[in-house]
Parts: structure tokens; C-alpha cells; sequence
């Protein structure tokens, strides 16, 4: 069974109002790499969307997907945390 959920979300910035979007799977991460992102679309964010896919299909761990997306989250100045909120 493929699993793509992570085992701690991820926190972005989305959209033109800057809000804050938790991220819980690869599919939602590849829902926001492809509809919300802000940034430039960088090698990195094409690593982040493939990596996606590939944990979506169950042929990568979804914890691939979770590094590229912080990756490109960080170079796109998007990222927020990727810690459980206290």
C-alpha cells in the first residue's frame, strides 16, 4: 500500500496574502507546488514536484518528497517551519 502522508507536515506561506498552509502529504504538497507556488519554477521545485509524484505512486518514501519540498520551499523563500507546532 502506498503511504505518501509525512510524519511531520510541513508549514509554507501561500498565495498573495501570505498565509500559512500545512502541508501533511506528498500529494498535498504536489497540489501546492503546481497551484499556489509563489516562487520561481527552479530546478529545485521541478526536484520537489517529482519527487512528489514519485511517493504518490509508491515508487520513492514520502520523506523524499518532504527534504525536496523544503528544499524548494526555502529557496523560494516560503518556508515556515517543519516542526510540530508547540
Amino acid at each position: 500500500m502506498k503511504n505518501d502522508r509525512f510524519e511531520i507536515p510541513i508549514t509554507v506561506r501561500s498565495g498573495a496574502a501570505g498565509t500559512n498552509l500545512a502541508l501533511n502529504s506528498a500529494r498535498e504538497a504536489s497540489d501546492f507546488l503546481l497551484n499556489d507556488w509563489s516562487g520561481k519554477r527552479t530546478p529545485k521545485h521541478r526536484a520537489a514536484l517529482q519527487a512528489c509524484h514519485d511517493a504518490i505512486a509508491g515508487e520513492k518514501p514520502a520523506m523524499n518528497a518532504r527534504r525536496a519540498l523544503i528544499a524548494a520551499a526555502r529557496e523560494a523563500d516560503v518556508f515556515v517551519s517543519d516542526k510540530l507546532p508547540a
